[in-house]
């Protein structure tokens, strides 16, 4: 596939049936929607949505509307800041529309889709912005929402996910979110949690804002902390600039003045599933299983800046981070009915260990400390992924450092035992990328999340970074789950893998979602755990999408016909 001239939304015939997918390879040139301009250190982002655009027919865009591809060319977008343009330092949204900023998801998308389209669709606008935090907080990368004109729903919950929200105040713009009262659903990008966990709104002034459809000005919406700054159209520019600065003395940016061009990750997709360079993706549509296989590097990979910078997009632990990133978009959105992924590893793992070397010597690098944070990213929308997640360590298996980090993304790791063999048995080796490198959406380790903060545990587990580790030495650490032998190895994973597929997938969501992030709870786990289980449920709630549910009729001038039960 050719992200250049790839459609977003195209037909492909597997196993002789004739199927519509959707691909999250774009580039600029292709841009229906937004417009990316860098000058010096300041990237301009201009949202100005084509309604006849979607992504799929059947809607018009209008007021600055989004769907999926628009979603999609932002999430390119911001990619293509961090990796074309690493001088830039502050990131700023605007409209190019009089008098609206964004009025958010299209609500006639959102009542055509169907519920899972619509419940993917949420989540991945969810990473989107968190991606935008998460590129601040780690990478300094710092964005700026400057409001001219209407800004509701989820265009308010992209503003919040920005650093920095300044708004004109013209006696017409607005922020608002107005999900509640006009169509009986949630804010589905995180701007509840957000309003009281980042802006620190209070709980009875967040009450009237949620519930009130017309939206906030700017002299009250600054009262209540819903925007930073505000000024009369005359001195708007003036705030830009001077917000703009600020931000840019805060960041931590490196003063690169070349990227490097994110050239088109290579995909070929046919029936037997999705493969790429480094990661194979196979897909049992009958058992509906997918395996996802994770190769090392085959040998030493670059590690000077001048060989990494010349090596560019196809430097392998780049390249590896955008095939995984992208084959985990194609199996949710293309394979719903695919609920178990296994999840394997294949080549040395002394290989893996070396790429952790060059990682860890040079992380002040400008692009490998942007490569480390898109693995960051890569590896958190694996934790919040509804699929059941298995590991398997078998012969060909290589987790090590970076790699175990996928492993302890999973649900179970189970690891093959050699007792006559030990010799060709697989292992396992931490490496200093398990001790803080990526930290889950939940803000600790995977290992401080496996062992539920026990501190003494992840100590002695410090101290064995340096030991390969067999399967009986794992188990015994608590590092897997079981440890089949190679007798009983081929019938454990099978009679595990048709056990998970018997269960009910509602079930499994909510009840991976409870386990994977225990104890306490941060911004992004409060969104996704919420987005999982309250969005879920009031989507198919006869409430919102009815045939007189609100969503439904939004539009039509008729009025919701609600159950007043309370549940």
């Amino acid at each position: 596939m050719n992200a250049v001239t790839e459609p977003l939304l195209f037909q492909q015939t597997l196993n002789g049936e004739s199927r519509e997918l959707v691909s999250f390879a774009t580039h600029p040139s292709r841009y229906q929607h937004w417009t990316l301009t860098v000058e010096g250190d300041v990237a301009r982002l201009k949202l100005d949505i084509d309604e006849d655009g979607g992504i799929k027919p059947g809607y018009k865009l209008k007021l600055n509307s989004y769907d999926l591809g628009v979603d999609i060319e932002l999430h390119d977008a911001i990619n293509r800041i961090r990796f074309e343009h690493p001088a830039v330092k502050v990131v700023v949204f605007e409209s190019g529309k009089e008098k609206i900023w964004c009025s958010g998801a299209n609500i006639y998308m959102l009542g055509l889709s169907t519920h899972a389209w619509k419940v993917n669709f949420c989540k991945f606008t969810n990473e989107t912005r968190n991606g935008l935090e998460d590129s601040s907080q780690h990478d300094g990368l710092k964005s700026l929402a400057a409001v001219t004109g209407a800004c509701a729903g989820g265009g308010y919950e992209l503003a919040l996910a920005c650093d920095r929200i300044v708004m004109v105040d013209d006696r017409s713009s607005t922020v608002s979110l107005p999900e509640v009262p006009l169509l009986g659903v949630l804010p589905g990008t995180g701007g509840l949690t957000r309003v009281t966990d980042k802006r620190k709104v209070r709980r009875d002034l967040a009450d009237i804002f949620s519930t009130t459809s017309e939206g906030v000005r700017a002299d009250r919406a600054k009262d209540w902390k819903l925007i930073d700054a505000h000024a009369k159209p005359q001195q708007f520019g003036q705030l830009i600039a001077t917000e703009i600065e600020a931000l840019r003395v805060a960041s931590t940016r490196a003063n690169a003045t070349k990227g490097i061009e994110l050239t088109p990750v290579g995909l070929t997709i046919d029936e037997l599933g999705y493969h790429y360079t480094h990661v194979d993706v196979r897909v049992d549509r009958q058992a509906r299983t997918a395996t996802l296989t994770v190769r090392a590097p085959r040998g030493a990979i670059e590690s000077t800046p001048v060989a990494i910078e010349a090596a560019g997009a196809s430097w392998y632990p780049l390249q590896l981070q955008r095939e995984l990133d992208d084959a985990i978009l194609n199996l949710r959105t293309n394979e719903l009915d695919v609920g178990t992924w296994v999840i394997k590893t294949e080549g040395q793992g002394r290989h893996v260990l070396e790429m952790d070397r060059v990682l860890s010597a040079l992380k002040d690098h400008w692009l490998v400390k942007e490569t480390t944070g898109a693995l960051r990213r890569t590896l958190a929308r694996l934790d919040v992924t509804s699929r059941s997640l298995i590991a398997l360590a078998d012969m060909d298996s290589c987790f090590a450092g970076t790699f175990y980090e996928l492993a302890l993304a999973c649900d179970r790791i189970y690891m093959l035992d050699l007792p006559d063999a030990p010799d060709m048995a697989p292992v396992l080796h931490l490496s200093p990328a398990n001790f803080g490198w990526f930290p889950a959406v939940n803000g600790l380790t995977r290992l401080q999340t496996r062992f539920c903060e026990d501190g003494a545990s992840i100590q002695q587990l410090l101290s064995m970074s340096d030991s390969p580790l067999h399967a009986r030495q794992a188990l015994a650490l608590g590092l897997v789950t079981l440890t089949p032998d190679d007798i009983d190895w081929d019938d454990e994973i099978r009679i595990l893998l048709e056990e998970r597929a018997s269960l009910s997938p509602d079930a499994l969501t909510g009840m991976e979602a409870s386990l994977r992030f225990p104890g306490k709870e941060t911004t992004a786990t409060r969104i996704f755990g919420r987005l999982s289980a309250w969005q879920n449920w009031i989507f198919i709630r006869p409430n919102a999408v009815g045939d007189d549910g609100a969503l439904k009729l939004f539009g039509t001038g008729k009025k919701a016909k609600f159950d007043w039960k309370r549940i």
